[in-house]
Order: C-alpha cells, then sequence, then structure tokens
C-alpha cells in the first residue's frame, strides 16, 4: 500500500513544490531581485533531491515515475498561479487609437497613471499613441479605463524590467513624479 500510493504521492507533492519554487526563484531573477534565490533554490534542490531519491530506491514501481512526471506538470501550472498572484514588476503600456487621446490620457492621469502622449501618423493616418508605465498589479484597471474610451484602441502591453521613478497610482493623488 505505501509503496504503490503514499510513496507516489509524496514524490508528486515534492514535484509540485519544487517546480513551483523553480518558477518564483526564475521570476525573481528576471526581475533583478535576487535576495531570496539562493534560499529558494536551495530548498528546492533539497525537495528534488529527495523526490529523485525515492524514484531511483522504487525502480520497479510505475507509479512513482507517474507521481514523479505528474509533479513536474502540476507544479508547472501551479507556478504560473502563482507568479500571476505575486505581480511583481512593471509593464509599458503603449495605446495607439485614432480617437483624439486627450480624454483617455485625463481619464488614466485622474488615476495617478503617469501618461505620455504623442501624435503619430500610422499606415491608416493619424494617430494618438499613449505610452504609460504600469505596476503588473494595476494593468487590468489600466485597461478598464482604456476599453472604457475606446474599445477598439490597439494596445500592447510589454514586461521592463526596473524603472527609475514616474507617477504610479500607488503614489498620493497630489503625486509628482520623482526626482531624477
Amino acid at each position: 500500500m505505501f509503496d504503490w500510493t503514499i510513496m507516489p504521492l509524496l514524490i508528486f507533492a515534492a514535484r509540485v513544490i519544487d517546480v513551483s519554487m523553480n518558477t518564483v526563484r526564475i521570476i525573481l531573477i528576471a526581475k533583478g531581485r535576487r535576495a531570496l534565490v539562493p534560499i529558494i533554490g536551495f530548498v528546492e534542490i533539497l525537495i528534488w533531491l529527495f523526490a529523485f531519491r525515492q524514484v531511483i530506491l522504487n525502480l520497479s514501481n510505475v507509479m512513482c515515475y507517474i507521481g514523479f512526471a505528474g509533479g513536474f506538470s502540476v507544479g508547472s501550472y501551479v507556478g504560473m498561479i502563482i507568479e500571476e498572484k505575486m505581480a511583481i514588476g512593471y509593464e509599458v503600456l503603449r495605446v495607439i487609437t485614432k480617437k483624439e487621446g486627450l480624454t483617455l490620457v485625463e481619464a488614466l492621469q485622474k488615476e495617478n497613471f503617469g501618461v505620455t502622449p504623442l501624435d503619430a501618423r500610422g499606415s491608416t493616418g493619424k494617430v494618438n499613441v499613449i505610452f504609460t508605465i504600469v505596476q503588473r498589479k494595476d494593468i487590468a484597471r489600466a485597461l478598464e479605463i482604456i476599453k472604457e474610451f475606446n474599445p477598439k484602441a490597439f494596445y500592447s502591453i510589454e514586461d521592463i524590467r526596473s524603472v527609475q521613478s514616474g507617477v504610479f497610482p500607488s503614489m498620493l493623488s497630489t503625486a509628482q513624479p520623482a526626482a531624477k
């Protein structure tokens, strides 16, 4: 009973945990937040060694293989969910609209988003390009404002590693851009 159910489940759980930790560790490296990375990596590898050791000790037990592989798959999924909930970092949001962009700029500024508008010429004529750098946790709110202003506006979102200064919704409504 233990060898064919409990041990594969323990291997499965260990893999879910270590693969999830791996995802978080990689995200922290990519975002430049390296302080916790060595500790997470240490614990991650200890858990992986436990799981791998159990598979090696039970080479004739196919359920251990299934637990190991299944834990990797589920751990990848769980890691993505954790990363999404953490919402670390910033995104650059580019909006291109044929409508006059002043209303959108004012609506974003009212919510304390820093905004840089530009007049531009697209392939079909005059457009307004609006740039804003948004904390990941605030992307949904910024997109709501954009869709309210113009549901057909073209926008793109790109991950950025770091920002030096700017205006963000978490600042007071009277906040000024930080000094450089």
